[in-house]
């Protein structure tokens, strides 16, 4: 090893260049590698963290996906290729298949970690605990801000001064609509990038290794959405023309602090029904969500209590508190005195006229929609970056489903459980403040005797 020189060559690929000078720039942080298929991210990831392993030794990395089996499957094959590649020989490093993790002949690890969603750690806290040198998360478009954030805070810390070496992230994914859309491409493009933060955009056609047929192939077989996110590496790609929100849009309704203040306050409460459902209730001034809080399964006594507290608080009239009155919300209603919401009711008149949604939850999705587009609603309550992903997440699900051509109308929850794994109780809990602004207002005409 003594004699091996460990060379990065990019082969005229200019954005894998410029990855490298970012990973040695002390100034940058983070990297995010990304833009599409074959664009050489698992060759720069690979011999970014490899070169830094061999060269200091006893110090420790990461290489991160959602699931394990795709770093055996897919990133192995790269590691050896980039070690074949610089002439390593194979008694300079030896891979522990039962534990995962590379150790080479300076005592330095390489570790592939399992990043998949666990019940008993819905927070990924099992990584913050951990102590990395430096660290790589492959594909980052299958990771949500959690474990992100986690991994993030537990480089840095091993051997880090001894070597005088900045602890860095190194991000490689295709685009996605998940917390890199917002951190990274969002602020790259409007040029509020921080300073700590790289963003360098890879295509296929950067990459001079790739067999021209492969990029032909490429060219014949993706189509729509996939087409503009794996090969031309676009963020903002159409990725559903049944979605009624613009991405965008939903990111917004966090910094929209420009609508007009209301003195006006409302509550809306979406009461769990079943054992993985959640209870959220929402304090409203006009259209700025100032107050969120989410229960687990509760006793009604306590969700009612809550209720109480909160119209207190802020002085709110019983007829602007709002809660779904299917199912367990029923008993809400009733013993709170506050008005009662039926997804299933028929939808409310529009200006004297008679409206064509299936029912009222339709009704104020559609409403919800435009009026997210327009940016008119703001959410400045205090928010974990979690309950923000998940309320966006199940924002993106306000989608279309216009079969029969006559009555307009939305994909049901069960699709949506099915799309995201779990009922859209944030999504219920904002909807129904539209119940407030459709509702005919009361005149009361004076009585002239």
């Amino acid at each position: 090893m003594r004699n091996v020189v460990l060379e990065f060559n990019s082969n005229g690929n200019s954005k894998q260049k410029e990855c490298g000078k970012a990973w040695a720039n002390d100034d940058v942080d983070e990297v995010l590698y990304g833009g599409a298929k074959g664009g050489g991210k698992s060759f720069i990831g690979c011999s970014l963290i490899f070169a830094d392993a061999f060269m200091y030794p006893n110090t420790q990395y990461f290489i991160a996906r959602k699931q394990l089996n795709d770093l055996r499957r897919f990133t192995i094959p790269s590691i050896y290729e980039v070690l074949n590649g610089w002439g390593i020989p194979q008694k300079s490093y030896k891979y522990n298949g039962q534990d995962n993790y590379f150790e080479l002949h300076n005592d330095s690890r390489v570790l592939l970690l399992d990043c998949r969603y666990l019940p008993s750690d819905p927070q990924y806290q099992r990584f913050g605990s951990m102590q990395f040198t430096r660290g790589w998360i492959e594909e980052g478009g299958e990771f949500d801000y959690d474990s992100y954030s986690n991994l993030k805070i537990s480089i840095g810390r091993w051997k880090n001064k001894e070597y005088n070496l900045k602890g860095k992230l190194l991000i490689t994914a295709n685009p996605s609509k998940n917390f890199l859309y917002k951190n990274f491409y969002q602020p790259y493009k409007s040029g509020t990038l921080e300073r700590w933060k790289a963003f360098i955009q890879a295509l296929p056609y950067d990459n001079k290794m790739l067999p021209k047929e492969y990029i032909e192939s490429l060219e014949r077989t993706l189509k729509g959405a996939e087409k503009q996110r794996l090969l031309h590496g676009l963020w903002e790609y159409d990725d559903d023309p049944t979605a009624l929100c613009d991405y965008d849009k939903i990111l917004a309704i966090f910094e929209n602090d420009q609508i007009p203040t209301d003195k006006e306050t409302y509550l809306t409460a979406d009461i769990a029904r079943f054992g993985s459902d959640l209870c959220v209730i929402g304090v409203w001034k006009g259209w700025e969500l100032i107050e969120v809080h989410t229960l687990a399964i509760s006793a009604m006594t306590e969700v009612q209590g809550l209720i109480h507290t909160l119209r207190m608080r802020y002085n709110i009239p019983k007829g602007n508190c709002i809660a779904d009155e299917d199912g367990v919300g029923g008993g809400v209603v009733d013993n709170t005195g506050i008005v009662g919401f039926k997804n299933n009711s028929s939808p409310l008149d529009e200006n004297g006229q008679a409206t064509s949604y299936k029912n009222l939850q339709t009704q104020c999705l559609y409403k919800l929609a435009e009026r997210i587009n327009n940016n008119g609603i703001y959410i400045s309550a205090e928010l974990s970056e979690k309950t923000k992903e998940r309320i966006i997440e199940e924002l993106e699900q306000i989608k279309s489903d216009n079969k029969d051509g006559q009555r307009l109308s939305v994909i049901n929850k069960d699709t949506i459980k099915q799309n995201i794994g779990r009922s859209p109780d944030y999504r219920d809990m904002i909807l129904m403040r539209e119940y407030f602004d459709l509702k005919p207002k009361k005149t009361f005409k004076p009585i002239f005797r």
